[in-house]
């Protein structure tokens, strides 16, 4: 890596940065409030980097890392995402008896670290880096508060898990060395790697088993899948929406370059494979969110079948899959995070559960009518209702898949979405209601960073559902652009037996 390289690192640096100068702050003085304002502000700078970096674009440094204008795309959707999550967890926080807080700051900005980082790779080494910095900070951020029975019992679920899951992925990339002598995606290329039709050799085949068995647990597709109900309802609202969004758009967008650099659409196993994940995930996921009267488990299932249908779109390969994938990905990170920024502004600091129970929503539009009315554009949006950003994004999968001629994928994505329509207007029905609890009609002062949050991603919401082209130019001109990585990028030095 030479200076010339820094320009375009200056977003990561940035996030790197930030999370060193509130270590020191916080051993110097500890306050809640300037914790979140360094964390704030660094995510805040580092977007801004995206343009610095972005003059320099594409460019490779070092064989790890690919900073190319897809990279920076989902970079800039995992940043935003996480200033979300962070403005919400400060009033989540403000308003909780929980010490100490201002570590949970430090965890948030190495997570989305190491997110940035995984939707930058272009080698396993630093793939695997990536998921490490990103999965160890998510550990204590969903056993946050650490005092409280729910988040702990949580933590310890996705640290068992998760490292059981890293361990199999760590176990297919070495085995995947082992036959290809490399590490790099570009060389997986040549003759006799992965995605080829000459693929024989029952090590590589186990590689590669055991890497997508990984990847396969982060997105929480079935049948990888139990662990997500249970994360979900235990962990605190906001990093719940962190581990739904940035997580998984990050190991997608890792996902999907991955396959473009190696040729892997041009494996038949393979896309049978994922095609039969996919339409499991859908059918799992809204059948089993139909028996739910727990909130966040409804929509733990529904982010599972949400990962089916993006599938669906990634599955169409070329340019139109990175457009379909990156315009569902938007739809379901602001959907997803307005749903749970809902749920964390009606909990109740006194109670060790979040507001998850479905009775805590029945009556909602007369005691809260402006987040009853978030909340429902929220769901509206995840079920893919017309003048919704969520209707774009399923309609772009939908033509994508049947563009790719995917008859069963796409079958089960119109299914799909009419057994999930029902679940979420039983949803929006309960809001409805007559009050059970006397009515409240004012939110307290913590509520006010995250009602301007829900406000944004209402106004996002419904501007783009209804004028999608300023969204769908960005993706074509960035994010779209993403093709096969050069072979310059192949090797290093430490890529030969």
């Amino acid at each position: 890596m030479s200076g010339a390289d820094l320009p375009v690192l200056l977003p990561y640096l940035v996030l790197a940065a930030a999370a060193v100068v509130l270590l020191l702050v916080i051993a110097a003085h500890r306050s809640h409030t300037a914790s979140a304002g360094i964390c704030i502000l660094g995510l805040a700078l580092a977007f801004a980097a995206l343009f610095v970096a972005a003059r320099l674009a594409p460019r490779s440094v070092t064989p790890l890392l690919r900073i190319d204008g897809y990279a920076l795309f989902y970079t800039g959707l995992v940043l935003l995402a996480a200033l979300a999550v962070a403005l919400l967890s400060y009033g989540y926080l403000r308003a909780r008896d929980t010490q100490p807080r201002e570590e949970y700051y430090v965890l948030l900005l190495l997570a989305t670290l190491g997110a940035t980082v995984i939707v930058a790779s272009q080698h396993f080494a630093a793939f695997f880096l990536g998921l490490e910095t990103l999965s160890i900070s998510l550990f204590g951020l969903i056993g946050y508060p650490r005092l409280q029975r729910p988040p702990a019992e949580a933590g310890i679920k996705y640290l068992i898990l998760s490292s059981m899951s890293s361990a199999l992925l760590l176990f297919g990339i070495a085995l995947l060395y082992n036959d290809f002598g490399t590490l790099s995606f570009a060389a997986l290329t040549r003759p006799g790697a992965l995605g080829t039709a000459t693929l024989r050799d029952l090590s590589a085949l186990t590689g590669i088993a055991l890497v997508l068995v990984g990847i396969g647990f982060k997105l929480s597709v079935v049948p990888f899948h139990l662990w997500a109900p249970d994360i979900y309802q235990g962990a605190p609202a906001p990093v719940t929406g962190f581990v739904a969004v940035v997580s998984k758009c990050a190991v997608l967008a890792l996902l999907l370059r991955y396959f473009l650099a190696t040729r892997a659409f041009d494996a038949g196993t393979l896309t049978l494979l994922i095609t039969l994940i996919a339409v499991l995930s859908i059918l799992t996921g809204n059948l089993l969110a139909l028996l739910q009267d727990n909130v966040k488990r409804l929509l733990a299932y529904s982010s599972i079948a949400h990962m089916g249908y993006v599938l669906v779109a990634f599955l169409a390969g070329g340019t139109l899959a990175v457009e379909a994938v990156s315009a569902y990905l938007v739809a379901y990170a602001v959907s997803t995070l307005g749903a749970f920024a809902i749920v964390g502004l009606l909990s109740r600091p006194d109670e060790p559960h979040d507001a998850e129970s479905l009775s805590a929503y029945r009556g909602l539009f007369w005691r809260r009518p402006a987040l009853a009315l978030v909340f429902t554009a929220m769901l509206l949006s995840l079920a893919g209702i017309p003048l919704t950003l969520g209707f774009i994004a399923k309609f772009y999968a939908v033509v994508a898949g049947v563009g790719a001629h995917l008859t069963a994928a796409v079958t089960a994505l119109i299914v799909g979405s009419i057994i999930g329509l029902f679940y979420y207007l039983r949803v929006i029905v309960a809001l409805i209601q007559t009050p059970t609890v006397a009515v409240e009609r004012t939110a307290g002062a913590t509520e006010r960073v995250g009602s301007a949050v829900v406000a944004a991603l209402l106004v996002v919401l419904v501007v783009f559902g209804v004028y999608p082209a300023p969204l769908v130019s960005l993706i074509q001109s960035t994010a779209g652009r993403l093709s096969a990585l050069p072979a310059t990028a192949a090797l290093t030095p430490y890529d030969h037996h």
